[in-house]
């Protein structure tokens, strides 16, 4: 791969030529560099990723045209937006999905988040061309690779993940999660992650155009640089998810597994159990000192099992939180959401801490400041 290559299929696709703040470029120059020497991408993979990287291109590109033609729409506040973030595989995706539930809420979803501009007409989200692009997709994606949907999945319309929004300023943990690329994650932790918030706020402005509400966003990621995340969205309401490290740590690595070996047939599970310890390490340690920071009670906290036991009652405590009246809509909403996703609704989800040259002792004792601090119920190992 080569960074120019990439950049003129991209302006190639698009007719255009600006692709907005340079800083993107710093983090595209270090993951193409980072894919050519350490990724072990095969044939196929390489040619997959290598479209994947010039798609977040193309998408960064039009958005940058769409705001330079509508310059208005930069003026236009991203009010007390809510962030729902946590170790994957901690209940971030149940939370976003309750949220998404209720209508006064603004979701970043799946379709957009691939095809962004233009922005759906009023209304449209459920019915614009690209959302059932998305669904045909989807499908596909269910026929193909059934094993990653049992793991996690997102309908064409369900809240998405800002890690695609961050990937077009090449500044996301997406790409050190679908392939080895540890230089990358170096870069990464020490990487300055304001532009890319300053984007991802541009993006927003753009989307609710004609479809708005109280934006409600989620990344697992979002630990890793809540100062950058608050220096652009000042007000923004945070909400961290907590469950067992033991359950957390072998569901993450086998979602990593699964994904891999799209990109590359040497797949190493230590290498995977690697990657997401350094991340998960940072991740505590950085939303730690942000609420030593800035206070305890800065971050709302929920716990998985309480979730589980009460979904509707830690929404209404988290509504209580941020002063949000909790509606009957809300409710209703929510209560129909849980009806239609089922726990385990594409399949059962398998996996052992061992094949990654784990063990559940060792993971409960590398974890035990983290579980002791926010009181999280573990199992006997």
């Amino acid at each position: 791969m080569d960074v120019q290559t990439i950049i003129a299929n991209a302006k190639a696709a698009t007719g255009l030529e600006d692709v907005g703040d340079p800083f993107a470029l710093e983090g595209l120059e270090v993951l193409v560099q980072a894919s050519n020497e350490e990724a072990r991408l095969s044939t196929r993979g390489a040619a997959m990723w290598e479209q994947s990287i010039t798609d977040y291109l193309v998408n960064r590109m039009k958005l940058v045209d769409y705001a330079k033609q509508h310059p208005e729409l930069l003026e236009r506040p991203i009010a007390k937006p809510t962030f729902v973030f946590g170790l994957p595989r901690t209940g971030t995706t149940m939370t976003i999905n309750l949220l998404s539930a209720d209508p006064a809420r603004r979701c970043y979803t799946r379709w957009e988040a691939l095809d962004s501009v233009p922005p759906a007409a009023a209304g449209a989200l459920k019915t614009d061309p690209r959302y059932h692009a998305q669904v045909a997709k989807g499908e596909m994606a269910l026929q193909y690779m059934p094993h990653i949907a049992a793991i996690h999945w997102e309908d064409a319309d369900s809240p998405s993940e800002d890690q695609y929004a961050m990937a077009q300023s090449f500044c996301s943990q997406i790409f050190d999660s679908q392939v080895h690329i540890p230089s990358y994650r170096q870069w990464f932790f020490g990487a300055d992650y304001t532009p890319a918030f300053r984007f991802q706020k541009q993006i927003l402005q753009v989307l609710q155009e004609n479809n708005g509400g109280q934006w409600t966003l989620k990344n697992p990621w979002h630990p890793l640089y809540l100062n950058e995340l608050t220096a652009v969205y000042p007000d923004a309401q945070l909400a961290m998810t907590h469950r067992d490290p033991v359950e957390v740590l072998g569901s993450a690595c086998s979602l990593l597994k699964a994904v891999r070996p799209i990109y590359s047939e040497q797949v190493d599970p230590r290498d995977i159990a690697q990657c997401l310890l350094e991340t998960f390490d940072q991740m505590i340690a950085r939303s730690n000192a942000y609420r030593d920071k800035h206070g305890e009670d800065s971050i709302h906290d929920i716990l998985y099992t309480a979730q589980i036991a009460d979904p509707i009652g830690t929404m209404r405590t988290l509504y209580e939180r941020f002063d949000t009246p909790f509606t009957a809509e809300a409710q209703a909403g929510m209560e129909a959401m849980m009806a239609y996703n089922p726990q385990g609704k594409h399949g059962k989800h398998s996996y052992t801490l061992e094949e990654f040259g784990l063990s559940a002792q060792w993971v409960r004792d590398h974890f035990k400041e983290y579980t002791d601090r926010f009181a999280i119920p573990v199992k006997e190992v």
